[in-house]
């Protein structure tokens, strides 16, 4: 870590009593080990995840992409004792860092970002992350699934889904352990347009507002078409948070 970083997050998390924990930017390293470290946003691999993980600077932004992937990274934590020692860890079968901070966002809790690369963040082969069951893809999707189904869709059995790609199918399926099932399913493809999937009509973002009003799930690898939906429901009066999450 950098020798600043210590003192720079502490120094924020004086300026900001509200805040609960602080995060920072990261430098991937090595920069040539192929592949992805893991169940990353975007599709090309480290580099996309490292500059997904940069463009995150507040704690608006956090909350924002907290069901895409883990916007802080957990290297790069800096938590308030009282938040830690109220919360703290918890096995799940689930990545812990993970279920931590959406516990902590769920519960109304504030974390921001120190808007610099104070940490290289080690991508070894070795990783925990690239090599263990509780890290893998599904179980990211469980963990989004048991969070979502416990905040935004807490009083909702059913819900719109954008996407029906690797990470969208996931979704449905953890979310339906849950007793959630999609409404609808928006999608682009048009061999699916007209079709149903999992019972839910398959529409075209046209259709939209001919749909039930229920919370939509974007599921939607990559932060640049994730940002035209995102300003496509802005424009429908879509509200993010309340009526619409990205979840990829």
């Amino acid at each position: 870590m950098h020798r600043d970083r210590l003192a720079l997050q502490q120094a924020r998390l004086e300026r900001e009593p509200g805040w609960s924990g602080v995060g920072c930017h990261v430098r991937l390293f090595p920069r040539r080990r192929p592949g992805p470290p893991g169940p990353r946003p975007g599709r090309d691999g480290r580099a996309a995840y490292e500059r997904w993980l940069n463009a995150i600077r507040t704690p608006e932004a956090v909350v924002a992409e907290a069901f895409v992937e883990c916007p802080l990274a957990h290297p790069t934590w800096m938590l308030r004792r009282s938040a830690f020692e109220a919360f703290g860890y918890r096995d799940c079968g689930w990545p812990e860092d993970y279920d931590l901070l959406l516990r902590l966002l769920g519960a109304g809790h504030v974390l921001g970002v120190v808007p610099k690369r104070l940490v290289g963040w080690r991508d070894a082969a070795g990783r925990l992350s690239r090599t263990d069951p509780t890290y893998g893809l599904d179980r990211f999707a469980a963990c989004k699934a048991a969070h979502l189904a416990a905040g935004l869709l807490r009083d909702q059995s059913e819900f719109g889904l954008w996407g029906y790609g690797h990470t969208g199918r996931a979704l449905c399926r953890s979310l339906a352990a849950h007793g959630r099932r999609p409404a609808y399913i928006v999608e682009l493809h048009p061999g699916r347009l007209g079709q149903r999937i999992r019972g839910a009509p398959v529409v075209a973002p046209e259709a939209l507002p001919e749909q039930p009003r229920r919370p939509l799930l974007v599921s939607v690898a990559g932060a640049g078409p994730r940002a035209e939906i995102r300003a496509h429901l802005a424009g429908m009066g879509f509200c993010e948070g309340r009526d619409f999450v990205c979840a990829a």
